[in-house]
């Protein structure tokens, strides 16, 4: 392969695109500047003449000065990803945004690596086959972000994957992550394999991941509290460190920061799935009255989080204070909390009234014109 490469394909809104990729993609960059492409948005190059004899004369600048340079161009067979990615988001529940992600240069994609929350063939593809470009699919009120690609090796055809969610931070090789699917490059019929197949994988990993961030918490503030304990037990039985001795009270201080840092993940991922618990039509209906005071605790410690962050000053003890009830409360009851998020399902997201594909006539039957 050449290592400047310029990929033309045709966008039903402003004609033919290039898009310039390799290690060489400067170069390439270049003569589509010189044969009068300009760059546009996402770093798609777009012909300036709408007349198609003038975008004819202009493709044939392009391929002289491409084979001058040694730069291989390519017509391809498949839409502009960009308006693949516009009709799929047309036919999704919601508002979906998109944007055309352009990885020119072979090592850009393997941004992608860290951050793709995948088990399946899109991040098999990602690392071991060249992706020059994508489109993302972004869901601003679930804040769902999905990759779409073309699918490596097939003439027709897509990948469809997410990015792990911003909580989450990485995705790689997480255990909890959903499987890529194939979708077909009908934007209705692709809608509908990520609606019924894909999103509810997705949203069931979410949740499962939810709760395995918040176990851990939970059992690393046990660990610190079960700690606590043995030293309070040493300071009351006449041992070395005395409660009232300065090095016990700075301890203390330690610990409520230590136990509160780990909190935070309660905080992050503790409301959502506090929302999916059904406790009225679980085999625990008594939990009920238990699931509201872990959302009062929450509540509380959340409004701490917001003034820390918008810079009000607290002082350490009525950080603490205000913080040590909130956490007490989900140390006690947190095995409750947990019984009752595995029990429970994500809810089920709007469904989308899809196209349906046109009805096929009887034999012999015209279509009127």
């Amino acid at each position: 392969m050449a290592d400047a490469q310029i990929t033309l394909a045709y966008s039903r809104n402003t004609g033919v695109v290039a898009i310039a990729t390799g290690e060489q993609y400067k170069s390439a960059e270049s003569a589509l500047n010189d044969a009068g492409f300009h760059r546009a948005e996402a770093g798609v190059y777009r012909l300036t003449h709408a007349d198609e004899a003038a975008a004819r004369v202009t493709l044939a600048h392009l391929a002289e000065r491409a084979e001058t340079r040694g730069i291989q161009v390519t017509a391809s067979s498949r839409r502009f990803i960009g308006d693949t990615a516009q009709d799929i988001a047309r036919c999704l529940p919601g508002q979906w945004d998109t944007q055309v992600e352009i990885y020119s240069h072979p090592v850009w994609q393997d941004d992608l690596v860290p951050y793709l929350w995948d088990c399946g063939e899109l991040a098999r593809a990602v690392r071991t086959d060249r992706i020059p470009y994508a489109a993302t699919l972004t869901d601003p009120i679930s804040g769902t972000t999905l990759l779409l690609v073309e699918r490596p090796g097939h003439q027709l055809g897509y990948l469809i994957g997410a990015f792990a969610p911003e909580p989450f931070g990485e995705g790689y090789d997480d255990p909890h992550a959903p499987r890529s699917v194939t979708v077909p490059p009908f934007p209705g019929r692709a809608a509908q394999a990520i609606i019924q197949r894909y999103l509810p994988a997705y949203d069931r990993a979410v949740h499962e991941r939810r709760i395995a961030h918040t176990a851990e918490a939970l059992d690393l503030i046990q660990s610190e509290w079960d700690s606590w304990n043995e030293l309070r037990a040493a300071a009351k039985s006449g041992g070395a460190l005395r409660s009232e001795h300065p090095v016990f009270t700075t301890a203390a201080g330690e610990f409520l920061d230590n136990v509160w840092r780990e909190f935070l993940t309660v905080l992050d991922h503790g409301p959502a799935l506090l929302d999916q618990c059904r406790p009225a039509t679980s085999a625990w209906p008594q939990d009920t009255e238990v699931l509201d005071q872990l959302a009062d605790a929450l509540l509380t410690a959340e409004q701490v989080r917001e003034d820390q962050n918008s810079g009000l000053p607290l002082a350490r003890s009525e950080h603490h204070a205000r913080t040590w009830p909130a956490i007490e409360s989900w140390l006690a009851h947190g095995h409750q909390f947990l019984r009752q998020a595995r029990d429970a399902s994500p809810r089920p997201r709007p469904t989308a009234v899809l196209p349906q594909p046109p009805r096929r006539l009887p034999p012999g039957q015209a279509r009127h014109r």
